[in-house]
């Protein structure tokens, strides 16, 4: 059997772009991919679906091992500005971050392993909700995803920056991770004209927040990396009256758990601090979600990066670490595995409405990947 062709890939990719949905809501995406997927030999194929979820294990001939691969399947909340004559018939929804691109890298790659000489067990996890409530989460807490069965992980997201066809990634980590919080302050309300009868949770937040700003420049190592936002801020009702409460929201990003836990440690202290200085109440939450560091297995990143590096005409570049976060690293931090950078050259970037990657980076990724897959003993 012949492998997947480009035009094939290229069909699936602007089917797909037609259809995009959101997290834990992408119903005809899903029933596209199993649509796909059971056009396939069933005789080595083992399928498990979960809501949209969908897992796919290829049996190899004779398994040592099991590899996995991993494609995000959500889209974003952005109304597409490409006017391609395939673009999203879901008005106000848009495959914006590429995971269009990366489904159909999975079911080319799926295709190819099936009809070829494969000796170990592939595991292709179709996932959920990567951009906003970390299906990587949802589905190994529940077990779906059964993490102690797989031995290496992969995965890739579309570069728009990088030449179509090239790759980038390194050791350690590749992306942030992204741990949300939202304070809550309980003083007491009063008059502007008493002020001692009250406590002003202004004064307070606004104490807070510039303690917040000495965690990055006075704890955090300056070799290491960490960004405080505080994105939202509420309180008060009138111009002359002291708030007794105010909300407060924002994210802590960081490239390594280490960090994370300090920052998060520190945050905790002011808030102590706080709550003795303006004598009142502050509850805080935090939530990570599934949004930790992305950081790389070195074994299978170094293997990948040689297996790069062995192709003839291949751009390997290393990858500079970057702020953004991507639920991938709630799989790495179970799984060891790697995730890289696939260039798609597109003028516009990520999350922009009028983001269009170059397709022929498709077939390169498919049989990279397939090669790569069938090479490993």
């Amino acid at each position: 059997m012949e492998r997947i062709s480009e035009d094939e890939l290229i069909q699936i990719r602007r089917e797909l772009h037609q259809i995009p949905e959101l997290g834990l809501e992408e119903e005809k995406t899903s029933t596209y991919l199993l649509e796909n997927i059971r056009a396939l030999p069933q005789d080595r194929l083992i399928i498990k679906v979960q809501d949209t979820a969908i897992i796919v294990t290829v049996k190899g001939n004779n398994s040592s091992k099991t590899l996995a691969w991993r494609t995000d399947i959500d889209a974003l909340p952005i109304l597409e500005k490409t006017d391609l004559p395939f673009q999203s018939t879901h008005e106000g929804v848009m495959h914006a971050c590429g995971h269009d691109f990366h489904m159909t890298i999975a079911l080319g790659l799926l295709k190819n392993v099936v009809y070829a000489e494969l000796k170990n067990d592939v595991v292709f996890f179709f996932q959920p909700a990567e951009e906003n409530k970390s299906g990587a989460k949802i589905y190994t807490d529940n077990h779906f995803l059964d993490v102690k069965m797989i031995d290496e992980i992969y995965g890739l997201h579309v570069s728009p920056t990088l030449p179509v066809g090239s790759v980038s990634t390194r050791v350690g980590t590749l992306f942030a991770g992204d741990c949300g919080f939202s304070a809550r302050f309980y003083g007491k309300e009063s008059h502007a004209a008493l002020p001692h009868e009250g406590n002003d949770m202004i004064v307070a937040v606004s104490s807070f927040i510039q303690q917040i700003q000495t965690i990055v420049s006075r704890n955090v190592n300056p070799m290491d990396s960490a960004v405080i936002t505080f994105g939202q801020l509420n309180a008060g009702v009138a111009s002359n009256v002291l708030p007794g409460y105010a909300d407060l929201t924002g994210t802590i990003r960081t490239l390594t758990h280490e960090v994370t836990d300090l920052v998060v440690q520190r945050v905790k202290d002011i808030v102590k601090g706080i709550e003795v200085t303006y004598q009142c109440k502050v509850e805080i939450d935090f939530n990570q979600l599934g949004y930790v560091p992305v950081v790389n297995d070195k074994d299978t990143t170094t293997k990948l990066m040689d297996f790069f590096n062995e192709q003839q005409d291949m751009v390997v570049e290393i990858a500079t670490p970057l702020m953004t976060a991507e639920d991938f690293g709630y799989l790495l931090k179970q799984i060891p595995g790697t995730m890289f950078w696939l260039g798609v050259d597109s003028q516009y970037g990520l999350h922009h409405p009028s983001f269009n990657p170059n397709e022929s980076a498709l077939i390169k990724a498919v049989t990279l990947m397939t090669d790569y897959f069938i090479s490993q003993d």
